[in-house]
């Protein structure tokens, strides 16, 4: 088999050997009145690399953070990111989202949509971006996380807040031993980022990749009519891994070994401050959902796929809207973030019953997600779906169609839930047919526009690096019902309608099934928008670190009081905990307490 370029390792860059030319480089850009891209440009083109192309801004910070020992630039690290940093979207919401992967397992839904490839978890491809960075690691959590640290570090983002995203299949039915492992192995690449230990642990980790390269399966089932199904080759090649290795020995932690490291956590320089995990309504009852905040998790992505009973089973999606509406209430009331993922051009569906569908999502009081990721089908070959195109029973919706329906839901989406993704980062060579515009959202917003409306969701309200006047805020609330709880979605706005941050309150109907909650009151989110700023840093100008999550909290508390409850809890993440004891939580088992 041919070797994968991406995972050949890269020469680490020495800034030492580029001495000469960075340093009066680095200079150059300190002098700089302020950042300016095109200015940037203009040094940059100065002092090519090795004669040729530009010194990356991954090189320049590394050779800042080398030589600001010894010589003097006139500004600082963080003065110097600002002018050089890329992407800065990526934590413009307050952390810093770092994705993993787990392998590849068997899956229990046989849903035709979804594609089969065997190197990946079920429903991914190797040719997606997050995919790819999990393949380059063989599926290590401790790699995966540690390297993307690493990216995010080189390009000048702070990494001290992070949002830990694990993807990959159904959660819920990788064995529990592999979860506690899994999870274990992320807070470890947060706990020893950056330090000295990290040494020993990354020459671990090459051993634990040494026998379960997926890469080495390339055979294609399902979709193209192979007799040899998804799980089954997926199984056998587990087998084969497993079979005189050291994994079985090292895909095992119990629950004290991760308690410590969540410990570890609360005080690290990396904090996880949200963990977030992705599972199957059928997967969840009560012991899941109390499995899933023992292992950390603040929120649960949730494949809904659609609330249509006879397109579920055309599908073969394996539940019904039954079952979502029960698994949307258990975390609910145990106060998880709901982020659910909605699928329209299934197989079975229309144009005008995606739309009904889109509007019971948010009308009828058993849902109401508090995120949502809109995927329309697209037709990969490995999936079953395949065959169902063939015959002429199934066809993707053209792109004005597609676009007038994604608008629609646009429309009526309501501002208390944050529309993350519009369309899936397929790439266009995977799918056979079906969308292929990237910048789907962009497209359906224009043409939302057109009509003299807008999308009134939390991406498109936040503040991200705005400036803002604190005293200028306005308070706002908006009460729903759920079939648990009054909901109350408090909001910080600016005059001009941005959103600076919001906390998401439960008011429950009855006493939870988690004996710790009992009639508590539930914060179920703080969130407060800006840059991503570091801990303890305060500025005029960022959104974080201004007492506006205390604020918040204190103004859900006053509500809650209102509302007769005698006390109020919280779903923290582990790197939170500290936060809230600060403001007067105490430690539960599963959640902190605050007596009102």
């Amino acid at each position: 088999m041919a070797k994968n370029p991406a995972r050949e390792a890269r020469p680490k860059f020495d800034p030492k050997a580029y001495a000469e030319q960075l340093i009066p480089l680095l200079r150059e850009i300190a002098a700089l009145p302020r950042p300016d891209a095109a200015a940037l440009q203009q040094v940059l083109r100065k002092a090519p690399k090795d004669g040729k192309g530009f010194f990356s801004r991954s090189d320049l910070i590394a050779g800042f953070r080398r030589f600001c020992v010894d010589t003097d630039f006139g500004i600082d690290e963080k003065e110097l990111l600002q002018r050089l940093k890329r992407k800065p979207v990526r934590t413009q919401s307050g952390v810093t989202p770092v994705t993993v992967l787990t392998k590849p397992f068997p899956c229990p839904g046989q849903c035709i949509f979804c594609p089969s490839d065997v190197r990946m978890p079920k429903s991914y491809l190797r040719d997606e971006p997050g995919a790819q960075r999990a393949t380059i690691n063989k599926f290590d959590p401790f790699l995966q996380v540690w390297n993307r640290l690493s990216a995010f570090y080189q390009l000048g983002h702070p990494v001290d807040k992070v949002e830990l995203i694990v993807l990959g299949g159904t959660w819920s039915s990788y064995p529990e031993t592999y979860q506690r492992w899994f999870i274990l192995r992320c807070f470890d690449a947060l706990n020893e980022f950056g330090t000295a230990a990290s040494e020993g642990a990354g020459e671990r980790q090459a051993r634990v990749g040494e026998g379960m390269d997926f890469l080495d399966l390339d055979e294609a089932v399902d979709g193209n009519g192979s007799s040899r199904r998804y799980n089954e080759v997926v199984k056998d090649h587990l087998k084969r891994g497993l079979k005189g290795s050291l994994l079985a020995e090292i895909e095992e932690a119990t629950w004290e070994d991760l308690s410590a490291a969540q410990v570890k956590n609360e005080s690290s320089a990396c904090r996880s401050v949200g963990l977030v995990l992705e599972t199957r309504p059928d997967c969840v009852d009560e012991a899941e959902v109390v499995r899933l905040r023992r292992l950390g998790a603040t929120k649960v992505q949730l494949g809904i796929q659609t609330l249509s009973d006879e397109v579920l089973a055309k599908n073969k999606r394996g539940h019904d809207s039954e079952a979502t509406r029960q698994a949307v209430g258990l975390l609910r009331r145990a106060g998880f973030k709901i982020h659910a993922h909605w699928m329209p051009n299934l197989f079975g569906a229309t144009p005008e019953g995606d739309r009904q569908d889109f509007q019971r999502l948010f009308g009828e009081a058993a849902y109401r997600p508090d995120e949502l990721k809109i995927y329309p089908c697209s037709l990969i070959e490995t999936s079953e779906l395949m065959q169902v195109y063939e015959s002429g029973q199934w066809q993707p919706y053209g792109h004005e169609t597609l676009v007038n329906l994604l608008a629609d839901c646009l429309a009526d989406t309501p501002e208390y839930c944050r529309l993350t993704r519009v369309v899936r980062d397929i790439p266009s060579t995977d799918i056979v047919e079906g969308n292929k515009v990237t910048n789907l959202r962009e497209v359906a917003e224009r043409s939302l526009q057109n009509r003299g409306q807008r999308c009134r969701d939390i991406r498109s309200r936040e503040i991200r690096a705005a400036s803002f006047e604190v005293s200028a805020l306005e308070r706002r609330v908006l009460e729903f019902e759920t079939e648990v709880s009054r909901e109350m979605f408090l909001q910080l706005v600016t005059p001009d309608d941005q959103l600076v941050g919001f906390l998401r309150l439960c008011l429950p109907f009855a006493a939870s099934f988690i004996e710790e909650l009992g009639k508590s009151a539930l914060i179920r989110e703080v969130h407060v928008y800006g840059v991503s700023a570091e801990l303890g840093e305060r500025d005029a100008n960022k959104a974080q670190h201004l007492g506006l999550g205390q604020l918040l909290i204190e103004w859900a508390a006053r509500l809650a009081k209102q509302a007769g409850y005698k006390e109020m809890a919280v779903i923290s993440a582990i790197g939170t905990r500290g936060y809230y004891r600060k403001v007067g939580f105490q430690d539960g088992v599963l959640y902190q307490h605050q007596a009102l």
